[in-house]
């Protein structure tokens, strides 16, 4: 059986790599890293990878629209969910210690995330860098006792770093929602969660419309997030996650409804919901 070609966005030892490895954990996979998402949509419809995780939603800074917004546009499909917890490490070169750590690289995000963490140690400083993966090759270039790295386990081992500190984020429950996507539409037999894109009529109560109808078919809504359409002058169109699978008559029964309340539609993915911790 040949191996699973998989894409992902950044260097090695980012999330999306481990979102990679914890999706895939129980298959064979060669994983492939693209400095961004068009590169990979690219690859995935031209056929050089098999499936790629994205990054949709993060807990702590909402809904990833870049990512959103290439998946309502290209032939693309999702397939499945993985959740990645978040968790930055300080990380030094090999024999450093925590005592002696002066300044501190990351990606801005990764650093806000990590006020407490400064506060508690006013000695070190944090300094913005490109990528928090990228930070701990500049660290190990560096070979610098007094500098250090906000990164995940995963770069610490592929940099060949020491851990001074684990998880020393603020929000110990700081999760990114992956989503596994393929190239065209795709049955997944056992889903039981969909997303979808929709633009409404442009008149009054349309929107009132189609939550009415999941609410009449008693299917739960996840979530509801609008996106205000390029070329247009404030109209939106729509992302929604709820519960159900496509074969379901009653799902189908009520997409069929919606769409007599839209200008646009597409079904994102139908996929089984990640486990959560």
């Amino acid at each position: 059986m040949e191996k699973i070609v998989v894409g992902y966005q950044g260097e090695h030892g980012t999330f999306s790599e481990i979102a990679v490895h914890e999706y895939y954990k129980n298959h064979e996979f060669e994983s492939k890293s693209y400095k961004n998402f068009v590169d990979i949509l690219n690859d995935l419809e031209l056929g050089v990878l098999d499936t790629a995780l994205l990054p949709v939603e993060n807990t702590t800074t909402g809904i990833i629209y870049r990512t959103y917004d290439l998946l309502a546009s290209r032939d693309v499909y999702a397939i499945g969910e993985q959740n990645v917890r978040i968790q930055e490490n300080l990380i030094g070169i090999p024999g450093s210690n925590i005592d002696d750590i002066v300044e501190v690289y990351s990606h801005p995000e990764a650093l806000g995330q990590c006020e407490k963490f400064f506060l508690k140690h006013p000695k070190m400083k944090s300094i913005p860098y490109q990528d928090t993966a990228k930070s701990v090759d500049y660290i190990k270039q560096c070979n610098d006792p007094t500098k250090a790295a906000l990164a995940s386990y995963l770069a610490a081992e592929y940099y060949d770093c020491s851990i001074l500190e684990e998880n020393v984020n603020d929000n110990e429950l700081n999760t990114t929602r992956f989503l596994c996507v393929c190239k065209g539409e795709k049955e997944v037999k056992d889903a039981n969660k969909i997303s979808m894109y929709f633009v409404v009529n442009h008149e009054p109560g349309a929107l009132y419309e189609v939550i009415k109808i999941f609410a009449e078919h008693n299917l739960n809504m996840l979530k509801l997030e609008s996106r205000p359409l390029k070329g247009r002058l404030f109209e939106y169109c729509f992302y929604i996650d709820f519960d159900g699978n496509l074969n379901n008559p009653v799902v189908k029964d009520a997409i069929l409804k919606v769409k007599n309340h839209c200008v646009e539609m597409k079904c994102l993915g139908t996929y089984r919901k990640a486990k959560e911790d």
